[in-house]
This record gives C-alpha cells, structure tokens and sequence, in this order.
C-alpha cells in the first residue's frame, strides 16, 4: 500500500497542475494536511481517528473557520485517495464541517475611504506610491497577491484597465478609472529611478530599494494611510478596501454580475455575501420602491 506521505505527494501536484489552485491556497493545504499526517504517526485514518483529529482542533480553541478549512483539506485529501483507488474508503464521508459565522468586514464610508485615498503625502516619493497603490486597490478591488502580481506590462493607462491575475492563475482586465490613473502617473518616474533590473518580473508597485513589495508592506501602507486619516487601524485592511470598493458599487446601482467580474468571484454566492449593502441603503430603497412603504 503506498505510504500516505507520497500519498499526499500525490494529491498537491494534482492541485498544482490539474486544478490550478494559487501558491497560498496549496501552502494553507500543506500545512494543515502535515498536521494531520503528524497526528496519525503511521495508523491507517479511521472515522474514530479523524474524529479524534477535529476534536483535538476544538479544544485548542481555534475559530470555526479555521476548523472548518482543516476539515475541508482532509476531507479533499482523501476523496482524492478515494477516486484514485489508493485506499479502499473515505473516514471523512461523514464528518460535519462547523457552521461559519459571518466574518466580512464591514465597509468603510464613502467619506472614509475619500480621506484614506487623499492621506499619503504626495510631497515625497513614498507618498506617491502610497497613494497609487491605495487608488488601485479601491479602484479595482483587488486582493493583496493580486496587486502585488501586477507587473508594468499588465497596465493600460490610455484604456484606463490593469490585467489581473487571480486565484487559479485566471486573468481578467479591471477598470481603474482616472483617479487611478492619474496616482499611478504620478509614481511611474519615481519607479523608474529605484526598480531592480535584475528581480523576475517587473513589478509597478516596488519598495524605495525598488524591489516587489511584500505583502506585509502593503498591508503596513493601507494601515499607515487609515491613521493619518484618524481611522481606526483596527478596522482597516487591504481586504476592507475591497469589500468598501464592492459595497460602494453595489449602494450606487452596480449589477451583482458586473461586481463579481470586477472582483474576480468563481460564483455569484460569493459576491452577495462580499456586497452586503448597508441596512440603511435597504431602507431608502425600499421606501423608494416599495408601494406600501409609506
């Protein structure tokens, strides 16, 4: 019988080259799926096993998603062994997976996110950065990986679009809109003085030592624009620039399948739930369209 650690070998390059799931998404799977494999220390997974795996979870107290992710990556795992006759059965086929509870961010206003767009000094060359990478993230509502993916080529400035790409590597050209523009105008000669030549790529958005920036950085630019605008960092993250990019176009009459191209959704679900417009804008269009709102 082949040994479940080549087993699992296996099943990531199937999610590297048959289903072309992004690099984060296979690192989550890895490493959840070695602590599985720790926890078996060498026994064949059993219902019992795998349900004494999950309990274990629980009581370190970790949250209902991340219990729920751990479960899923199993739970692919071996219908992966399954369908590919390397085991005989399927400990997971029964297994519950906790109930999420709702964890979307909640949008910034308009008026926010207007004084977190104009926060960066654009006196300084940091500022200009700061402020096209703000503009593109609101603009476009990409993801952090996303605008750190994008390279010089990827952007049309006369046709005012950016080529992104996204989970699974699928590519779609996004609107930015001529804020968007103009701040990235704005940065292009400052890049062009401190870009590396010699790292992969050409990156638009680099660090003042002109390499890509890092996920971190940029999580550190959104946060440093919030408190200079007298936002709470706490509630301010690349990810909430989306959500406040979707939710602003969803209050001002935006179609759900536009929005779900422009944020690039597998499924329509997943952008109803990113797009949760504001109970007060439910109420001035229902007193605006309902007969008996009145």
């Amino acid at each position: 019988m082949t040994s479940i650690e080549h087993c699992l070998e296996e099943y990531l390059i199937s999610l590297r080259v048959e289903r072309g799931l992004a690099s984060n998404t296979i690192a989550a799977y890895t490493r959840d799926l070695h602590q599985y494999i720790a926890y078996l220390k060498n026994r064949e997974p059993t219902e019992e096993i795998v349900a004494g795996f999950v309990s274990g979870l629980r009581r370190q107290g970790l949250a209902n998603a991340t219990v729920g992710r751990k479960i899923a990556s199993i739970r692919g795992f071996h219908r992966f062994l399954a369908f590919e006759g390397l085991r005989d059965t399927d400990p997971t086929a029964t297994l519950a997976t906790p109930k999420r509870r709702d964890s979307i961010p909640k949008a910034l206003t308009i008026e926010e996110t207007m004084e977190m767009l104009e926060a960066p000094d654009l006196s300084s060359r940091a500022g200009r950065r700061d402020s096209a990478i703000l503009e593109t993230l609101y603009a476009t509502g990409c993801r952090v990986t996303e605008l750190r993916g994008i390279d010089l080529t990827h952007v049309d400035l006369d046709d005012l679009s950016i080529r992104v790409t996204g989970k699974g590597n699928r590519q779609r050209i996004v609107p930015i809109g001529r804020p968007g523009v103009d701040a990235i105008r704005r940065w292009l000669p400052d890049r062009l003085e401190i870009v590396n030549r010699t790292q992969r790529g050409d990156p638009l958005f680099v660090s003042l030592r002109g390499t890509r920036l890092s996920r971190q950085a940029v999580f550190d630019i959104v946060k440093k624009s919030a408190s200079r605008a007298g936002i709470p960092v706490e509630r301010v993250s690349p990810h909430v620039l989306r959500h406040s990019a979707a939710t602003h176009m969803v209050e001002a009459g935006a179609d759900l399948r536009t929005v779900q191209e422009i944020l690039g959704h597998a499924t329509i679900s997943t952008t109803q739930v990113y797009t949760r417009v504001s109970p007060s804008h439910i109420m001035e269009i229902y007193v605006e369209a309902h007969p008996r709102s009145r």
